[in-house]
Parts: structure tokens; sequence; C-alpha cells
């Protein structure tokens, strides 16, 4: 891997199963300060591919590589460390519900640091300022609505740092004000830490404002790469139907089965 890749997935498959494969031979490269976006339609393995990099689950075949080390290759130590590494806004958020908003984005500092409550404390205030929530800090889960609960999740994701972001549907539930800020946030965010980017996401319009470069996949595959001008100017019908939201094209709506009148009898 040369100097100026961050990240690389390589040769990348993997499936709960032997017969039914949720990524085939993914090769994805994330150069050091980019932001790159990972697109394609619901189930096609877009969130899988993160947590084969968090190491949630172990590829059948090919590897991932950390800033010069394979993932899957380390230890629990090891594995650990690597982790401190990451940055991740889960799909759904995944605050502590028992914990109130300052506390969720506390929780990896008091875990991973040995920070005193002062400097804990202005650095929490500073990540809730940023995500325009500083005012909320003492507000639970429960009292906040689903697009804020996403912004404390981001908060809480950038709460370390870390070198590399990733960030699961980001803009779900926003409104396009709040939409608008957080795309802006994190494009300045990764300027400012020098970080790494990715960034599951269907939003086209708003990510190609501010990605360096995308991977557009369907079935496990990735069908489409490039800059954003690059894949608008794509003749692919997969990507292109992906991109201008298109009903009719080779990429299926419906999820494999058999035909409808032999599933009722009929």
């Amino acid at each position: 891997m040369d100097n100026d890749t961050f990240l690389s997935v390589e040769s990348l498959s993997f499936g709960y199963t032997a017969d039914r494969l949720i990524l085939k031979n993914i090769n994805m490269r994330f150069r050091r300060g980019s932001v790159v976006a990972l697109m394609g339609g619901s189930g096609c393995g877009k969130t899988t591919v993160l947590r084969a990099i968090g190491a949630q689950v172990r590829p059948r075949s090919g590897r991932i590589v950390l800033d010069g080390v394979d993932v899957h290759q380390l230890d629990r130590k090891g594995l650990a460390a690597a982790r401190k590494k990451m940055g991740m806004l889960f799909q759904h958020g995944a605050l502590f519900t028992d914990l109130n908003v300052y506390e969720n984005v506390a929780f990896p500092l008091r875990e991973h640091t040995n920070l005193p409550s002062a400097m804990i404390r202005d650095l929490v205030l500073m990540k809730l300022h940023a995500v325009g929530l500083r005012g909320a800090s003492r507000l639970m889960p429960s009292e906040i609505s689903g697009g804020m609960a996403r912004r404390v999740a981001l908060a809480r994701s950038i709460a370390l740092d870390p070198p590399l972001l990733m960030y699961d549907e980001p803009f779900a539930g926003l409104d396009p004000i709040s939409l608008g800020t957080i795309a802006h946030l994190i494009r300045n965010l990764n300027s400012a830490l020098g970080a790494t980017t990715m960034l599951v996401t269907h939003d086209v319009v708003e990510t190609f404002r501010i990605v360096d470069y995308a991977y557009v996949m369907a079935a496990g595959e990735v069908i489409g790469e490039g800059s954003p001008a690059e894949l608008l100017a794509s003749e692919d019908p997969r990507v292109t139907q992906f991109l201008n939201g298109r009903q009719d094209g080779p990429v299926p709506f419906h999820y494999p089965a058999a035909p409808v009148a032999e599933e009722l009898g009929l």
C-alpha cells in the first residue's frame, strides 16, 4: 500500500453462508485526507463494508489494510488500538438511552483517555456546538427528535478526533437546513482533522457537493467509481439508474424470489 493510501479494501468477499455472498470481490482505496462516498440501493452491502472494516464481521477472502496493518490479522489488543483510530456514526445513531446528550458524547473520552473532567467538558461542548446542540446537552435521548439524535451521534463519533471517520447514513431524518449544515460540517471536519472520511448514503445531490470520490454498489459488487463528475458522465445503465432514481433498469427493486404465482399456489 502506498503512503497516500490510508485504507484499502482488497478483493474482499463476505457472506454469512458460503452460497450467499453479500460482498463479492470488493476493491476500494481511500486516500489520506479524502472524503469518499459508498452509494447504492438498500441491501447492496454498503454497511457490511463498514462492519468488515471495524472487524465486526470476518471476510471469507481478501483483506482490509488500515494505515499499513491488516485489520483481520490483529489480536484483541491490536484490534482495540486500531478501533481507536475509527470514528463511527451508526445508521440508527445508537445513543445510550440511559445517558443524557452530554454523557453520550463524553463516553469515548472517559473510556479511552485520562483527560481531566474540565477538559472533557470543554471538548464535549465544542463537539455539541459544532452540530448545533450545545444547548441540548442535558436532555435525554427520549427528549430529542430523531434528527437531533443523529447529530448527537455525529458529535460522539468525532469526540476523539480519529483519523478515520465512517458515517452510515448521516443525512437520514434531517430537515433540509440540518442536512446542508451537517454535509458541510462533515467536509470541514475532514479538512480540519486531516482525516479520511467514508460516507454511506443515498443522497446523491448533497453527497456529490462534498465528496472527492465515490463508489456505487449493487448486489454486493462495485459497479462504478470515480469523481462526482465522472460518475455523472457514466453510461453504465446500472449507475445511471441509481443516480437518477429510475424505477426501471437493470438493478431490480425486488429481492430474488420465486414467481409470485408459484409462491401463492395460483
